[in-house]
């Protein structure tokens, strides 16, 4: 019966709990305004000093931060919707629009260059699709 009780009561919580992965990251954060963050000078400074450890970070930075390497690993298999068009639109943002800070990223998160890559093919095959519907 004690061995019930354990296996009911502490086992079967601590596995659901902690054993488990999510099947998505939390879309706490899903309504943040990238673009505000993007057109935000300070801001925008102030994030990619969080995800560089130079500053400290808001509550959505931590959780940004600790979501990076698995997202780049996974393909962003974990990512709401909501989430990998705010990735999208912060990964062209950061190639086209402040190279230096993406190289500083690009060294820490992804040092093979391939989401650098995935991204430079992509704008060339809109461009290529743009090209030939004309």
């Amino acid at each position: 019966m004690f061995m019930l009780f354990i296996i009911s009561f502490i086992i079967v919580p601590v596995l659901k709990c902690c054993g488990t992965e999510t099947s998505t990251y939390t879309t706490q954060y899903d309504e943040v305004d990238i673009k505000e963050i993007m057109d935000n000078e300070r801001l925008l400074v102030a994030y990619i000093g969080c995800l560089l450890d130079k500053n400290p970070c808001t509550p959505e930075g931590k959780e940004l931060k600790r979501n990076i390497p698995d997202a780049l690993q996974s393909d962003c298999n974990k990512c709401s919707d909501k989430q990998r068009e705010n990735a999208d639109a912060w990964i062209e943002f950061m190639i086209d629009n402040r190279p230096e800070d993406w190289t500083k990223l690009e060294e820490r998160y992804s040092p093979d260059g391939s989401y650098r890559t995935k991204y430079l093919e992509s704008k060339h095959n809109a461009t290529s699709n743009v090209d030939e519907s004309k």
